[in-house]
Order: C-alpha cells, then sequence, then structure tokens
C-alpha cells in the first residue's frame, strides 16, 4: 500500500510561482507512473502532468510550458513547479501512483481512474 502526502498548496496571484511535493512511503519511481491531477469546483478530476521511470513525461496542453514535473529518487518525493499562474488553475491539487504498464505516459494522464494510489489534495488557489 503506497502513501503519499501532498504539501506546498498555498494562494497566489495571477503570474505567481509555486512548489508542489509529493512524498512517497516507499521507492515507488522505478516501476510506477507517477501524476499530478486537480480538480475544481464543480468539474472532474484532470490529469496535469505525468512521469515514468524511463522519465518519459505528458502534460496537459493547458499547462505545458508553465508547469514541470520532476522527481527526486533518493527523496522519494515528486514535485510539480508550477510557473504563471492562472486564475484558471484554481483547484485541489492531487498525487497519485500507479503501477507501470505497456501505456504510453500521455494516454495514462487522461485515466485517472487507473491510478490506485492518491494522496489527500493540497489546494492551489489563484487570484486575480
Amino acid at each position: 500500500q503506497v502513501k503519499l502526502k501532498e504539501s506546498g498548496g498555498d494562494s497566489v496571484q495571477t503570474g505567481g510561482s509555486l512548489r508542489l511535493s509529493c512524498v512517497a512511503s516507499e521507492h515507488t519511481y522505478d516501476r510506477y507512473f507517477m501524476a499530478w491531477f486537480r480538480q475544481a469546483p464543480g468539474k472532474e478530476r484532470e490529469g496535469v502532468a505525468v512521469i515514468d521511470s524511463l522519465g518519459h513525461i505528458a502534460y496537459a496542453d493547458s499547462v505545458r510550458g508553465r508547469f514541470t514535473i520532476s522527481q527526486d529518487n533518493a527523496q522519494n518525493t515528486l514535485y510539480l513547479q508550477m510557473s504563471g499562474l492562472k486564475p484558471e488553475d484554481t483547484g485541489m491539487y492531487y498525487c497519485a501512483a500507479e503501477e507501470e504498464t505497456v501505456a504510453v505516459v500521455s494516454y495514462i494522464l487522461t485515466r485517472p481512474d487507473d491510478f490506485s494510489y492518491w494522496g489527500q489534495g493540497t489546494q492551489v488557489t489563484v487570484y486575480s
């Protein structure tokens, strides 16, 4: 049972930056998809970014060029560096993990229901 814990959420002004962190309870980064999802009030959960054990990365179109996903294997920590934040980036951000399959990262990012392990979320609010 992988346990995930996010941190780093905050309220920031439009154009600001934040870095989210997700610490895993065990070493996951050599065989898991690790991803960030977000959910705004009244909306479905959507994929933000995902990375696999080989370093393949996919981003949602809405964040590409502004967000960067990375991981520190030694610290069992996944990061999401967010810059150029917009009010539409507001939401609860979740870290998720799933054992890797043959699926490509761009596909798995669209499949939140395929992820077995989730953190409790961290709130990001962007105000204008």
